[in-house]
């Protein structure tokens, strides 16, 4: 199976660089309703079987353009919304952003840390895997999951066999990146491509630092 994970588009929180979690919330911004009408002259040249969207609003609209121009309809999967930012819903300080990512990388070593009133990474990879391993049950060839940016960048790497720590804390993504991944559930997965550059070792040299705000989230 091909899986191709994609960051929705443009929302105000990702301007305000805020938490924004909590289902539906905001769709996109005239700018992110631009990004994802560029979404299907992106992927032209994949043959995609299914899309698939998180309860979320913005994944919803990111998805639409593609979807009508395949003539798929989207389906809402449970699981793949964006990490619960509890308590620090809606913040958009350093503190606040700091707490966030660095419960989030600490699930490297510590499934069990939880952001506050938020969720741990158990409870995270549980629901996201869950959902991802449905999909990858019933498809064979290629498969849109239009998701969020701490959701994808935290599950695509710890489930790529190629994939480590180092790289996820290094590589951000972008409103509609796209994280693309081949396998299954029962036999793994490997990230071939990270918003567009493609992998071969465990790390991938890049001259992007960790990005330390609310616009690689959400």
């Amino acid at each position: 199976m091909r899986l191709l994970l994609i960051r929705h588009a443009q929302t105000i929180d990702n301007v305000r660089g805020a938490l924004g979690t909590v289902v539906p919330g905001p769709g996109l911004t005239e700018l992110g309703q631009e990004q994802a009408a560029a979404v299907p002259a992106a992927l032209a040249d994949e043959e995609i079987d299914a899309i698939f969207v998180s309860t979320m609003r913005r994944t919803q609209e990111t998805a639409a353009p593609l979807a009508e121009a395949l003539g798929l309809e989207p389906v809402v999967l449970e699981g793949i919304q964006e990490i619960d930012a509890g308590s620090l819903e809606g913040r958009s300080d350093d503190e606040a952003i700091h707490a966030y990512m660095g419960t989030i990388f600490s699930w490297w070593t510590d499934f069990s840390a939880r952001i506050p009133d938020g969720e741990n990474g158990t409870e995270f990879y549980e629901r996201f895997n869950a959902a991802i391993s449905a999909v990858s049950e019933r498809y064979e060839g290629t498969v849109a999951v239009v998701s969020h940016g701490a959701a994808i960048r935290t599950w695509a790497s710890w489930s790529s066999q190629n994939l480590d720590a180092e790289f996820s804390r290094e590589h951000p993504l972008e409103n509609t990146g796209v994280v693309t991944l081949v396998g299954s559930a029962d036999e793994g997965w490997v990230c071939t491509h990270w918003q567009g550059t493609p992998l071969g070792g465990v790390a991938l040299e890049d001259e992007s630092a960790p990005d330390p705000t609310g616009e690689a989230l959400g």
